[in-house]
């Protein structure tokens, strides 16, 4: 009787041990990150999957702008800036959806005939140790 009430202990704590939620996940971008540039600002949008019991993630975009004058020609130095935004996403179900916009507010300002044009658009969460560039 004792060996059966034994057994019987063991194979419950086994299947409750297998109906637990994972606490740890395999944090991971879902295909890659999108950018979508409108003028002097650029959205990117994106989602993190595997995020196991994390309840938010942090995201961080920086992208380098540049005013280009009609003629194509590059900028020298001071035309030329980094932009970033932030922000922190819930996280459901192990997954996160996340938009941020960065917007190039150059002084003096990269007014027309000059455009903006963007580079370097790097999207990361350190927290999980995710980077990718644009």
């Amino acid at each position: 009787m004792l060996k059966r009430f034994a057994a019987i202990a063991a194979l419950a704590l086994c299947l409750a041990g297998l109906s637990s939620p994972a606490l740890a996940g395999s944090p991971h971008f879902v295909g890659i990150p999108t950018a979508t540039i409108s003028g002097d600002t650029v959205t990117v949008s994106g989602k993190e999957a595997g995020l196991g019991d994390e309840a938010q993630i942090h995201v961080v975009v920086t992208a380098d702008a540049a005013c280009i004058n009609p003629g194509d020609q590059h900028p020298e130095a001071a035309n030329k800036e980094s932009f970033n935004a932030e922000g922190t996403f819930p996280v459901q179900n192990g997954k996160a959806n996340f938009s941020l916009t960065v917007t190039a507010n150059f002084q003096p300002t990269c007014a027309p005939p000059m455009t903006v044009a963007w580079s370097n658009i790097v999207v990361t969460d350190a927290a999980n140790g995710l980077g990718v560039t644009l």
